[in-house]
C-alpha cells in the first residue's frame, strides 16, 4: 500500500484528504507544519508528499527544499490558494512534481497522485545515475564500446601520429568533428593550434578570405590587412568540415596548400608557406561530386590518403545506454547527491528508433528531457522523436479478428445482486469495460505498451497503473 504524507496547517484539509485517499486504498500520514513533516520523514519515508505552501513557521517552499536534500526521489505535489507565477517557478525549480491551486478538481488530483506514484514503479530496474555537483560542463568526447565505434578508435590510433591527410565521412550528427579533434590530440601536434571551419556555413566569397586572409584594399571594407586561418593554425591542424560544399575555385587554392603548403592572401602576390595538417569531413558522396564536376578529383585523392567512415547511430545501438549516461551527466546541473533515473521504458524507447539525426539528435532529445523532467526521472513521454524517425522494428497492429473484418465486442455484466454494490455500481460496471478495453488493446498491439498507451490516449504510467489494477501485467 502506497503511503502519502499530507502537510497542511488546516485540519479540515487534512481530514478531507485522509477520507479521499483512504477510500482509494492509500495509507495516509498527516503533518500540520513543515517541521512536523521533516520529523515524520526521519522516521517513516512516504511514497508521496502533498503539501501546502502557506504554513506557519517553515514555508512549503523551504520544506520541499529540505525534503529534496533528504531524499530527492520523493515526489512532492505543492498546493496553495495563492497561485502566482513566481511561486510556480520556484516550486518547480526546487523539484516539485506538480503545482495545484486550491480549490482543485478532485479527479485531476487523483490522476496526478497516481502518476506521481507511478514514477516509483518506473524507477525499478532502471538506470540510476548519482550526480555530483560540479562547476563546468564535461568536455566533448567520443563515447561507445560497440564493435563499429571500436574500429574507428583503432583508425584514429593508427593515423594520429602521421601527418597524412584524413577524410572523415559519415552522416550528419555522427561526430566527425570529435574524431578530427581526437586525431589532433593524439598527434605530435597536440600542443599546437586546432581550428574548425564549416565550409557550408560561410558564403563562398567570405570563405576565401577567412581561410587565406587578405591585404588592405583588396576589396570593399578591407580597411586593413588580416591573416587567415591557415596562418593562424601554422604548425597545427585545421578541420575543414563539409568540404563537399566548397566551390571549385576555392578547391584549386586548397589543392595548392595540400600539395605545396603555400598560398597567397587576397590582393597579394607574396607567397606564404605554412605547415598545417588538413583533416576534412563530408556527409556527401564526393565520388559522385567528381562525376558531376562539382568536386576536383585531384583534391579528392590528396585529401583521402586515409578515410575514416563513422557509423550511423542505428548501426551501433548498443552504445545508446552509454551515450545516454554521458549526455545526462554532461548537461545536468544537479543538486548535491541527486540521482537521475532512466526507467526501462525510457531506455526501450531510446533503443526502438533509428535516430536519423544520429548522436546529435539523441543529445538534443536528452537535453530537452532533462529540462522538463519531474523528480529527476526521465520518463518516456519526455523523449520526443523527430517525425522522420521510424521504429527499427514495427510491430503488426492488425489482430486476426480484424483481418476477417470482425471487431471484438466488449460485454458488460450487470450484477445479479446490484444492492451489494450500493454507491459503487457505476465504478464496478465501468471497471469491467475498462479491463476488457485494456486487454483487447494490448492484444491488438501484440503487448506493445507504448503503442497501446498511444492508441488509448493515456500516459504510459497510467496504462501500467491500470494493468496492475486489473492483473494484466505481462
Amino acid at each position: 500500500m502506497n503511503r502519502i504524507l499530507i502537510v497542511d496547517d488546516e485540519p479540515s484539509v487534512r481530514y478531507s484528504f485522509k477520507k479521499l485517499l483512504t477510500e482509494d486504498h492509500y495509507d495516509v500520514l498527516e503533518a500540520a507544519t513543515g517541521v512536523d513533516a521533516l520529523r515524520l520523514l526521519a522516521k517513516d519515508v512516504p511514497d508521496l508528499v502533498v503539501m501546502d505552501i502557506e504554513m506557519p513557521g517553515m514555508t512549503g517552499l523551504e520544506t520541499i527544499r529540505r525534503i529534496k536534500e533528504i531524499n530527492p526521489q520523493i515526489p512532492v505535489i505543492i498546493m496553495t490558494a495563492y497561485g502566482t507565477t513566481d511561486r510556480v517557478i520556484e516550486a518547480m525549480k526546487l523539484g516539485a512534481y506538480e503545482y495545484m491551486e486550491k480549490p482543485f478538481d478532485i479527479d485531476k488530483m487523483r490522476m496526478i497522485i497516481r502518476e506521481a506514484l507511478g514514477m516509483k514503479l518506473m524507477t525499478e530496474g532502471g538506470i540510476h545515475l548519482h550526480m555530483k555537483s560540479r562547476e563546468s560542463v564535461l568536455p566533448d568526447r567520443i563515447v561507445g564500446n560497440s564493435p563499429a565505434i571500436k574500429e574507428v578508435y583503432k583508425m584514429v590510433g593508427k593515423v594520429a601520429a602521421s601527418d597524412a591527410g584524413v577524410l572523415i565521412t559519415g552522416e550528419s550528427g555522427t561526430g566527425k568533428e570529435l574524431i578530427a579533434k581526437a586525431i589532433h590530440m593524439h598527434s605530435n601536434r597536440a600542443d599546437k593550434p586546432f581550428l574548425t571551419i564549416n565550409c557550408a556555413a560561410i558564403p563562398d566569397a567570405l570563405l576565401e578570405s577567412e581561410l587565406f586572409g587578405f591585404e588592405k584594399g583588396s576589396f570593399t571594407d578591407a580597411g586593413k590587412a588580416k591573416s587567415g586561418k591557415f596562418e593562424a593554425v601554422d604548425t597545427g591542424s585545421i578541420f575543414l568540415d563539409e568540404i563537399g560544399d566548397m566551390s571549385l575555385s576555392l578547391q584549386a587554392k586548397l589543392l595548392r596548400v595540400v600539395q605545396e603548403g603555400t598560398f597567397e592572401r587576397l590582393g597579394s602576390n607574396k607567397t606564404q608557406k605554412v605547415d598545417v595538417r588538413i583533416i576534412a569531413a563530408t556527409n556527401k558522396n564526393l565520388e559522385q561530386g567528381i562525376l558531376n564536376k562539382t568536386f576536383r578529383e585531384d583534391l579528392y585523392y590528396r585529401l583521402k590518403v586515409i578515410t575514416i567512415t563513422l557509423p550511423p547511430l542505428r548501426m551501433r545501438m548498443e552504445d545508446i545506454p552509454l551515450l545516454t549516461e554521458y549526455f545526462i551527466e554532461r548537461h545536468n546541473r544537479p543538486i548535491k547527491n541527486a540521482e537521475i533515473t532512466i526507467p526501462r521504458e525510457t531506455m526501450d524507447k531510446l533503443l526502438s528508433y533509428s535516430w536519423p539525426g544520429n548522436v546529435r539528435e539523441l543529445e538534443n532529445a536528452l537535453k530537452r528531457a532533462l529540462l522538463l523532467s519531474k523528480n529527476q526521472i526521465i520518463t518516456p513521454n519526455l523523449i520526443t522523436i523527430g517525425p522522420e524517425a521510424e521504429p527499427l522494428q514495427d510491430i503488426p497492429e492488425i489482430s486476426e479478428t480484424q483481418e476477417k473484418g470482425q471487431m471484438p465486442l466488449i460485454t458488460l455484466h450487470f450484477p445479479g445482486d446490484p444492492g451489494r454494490y450500493e454507491g459503487k455500481l457505476y465504478h464496478e460496471v465501468i471497471g469491467q469495460a475498462e479491463k476488457e478495453l485494456l486487454r483487447l488493446t494490448l492484444n491488438h498491439t501484440r503487448g506493445n505498451q507504448v503503442k497501446a498507451s498511444k492508441l488509448l490516449g493515456i500516459s504510459r504510467v497510467m496504462l501500467h497503473d491500470r494493468m496492475k489494477k486489473y492483473g494484466l501485467e505481462q
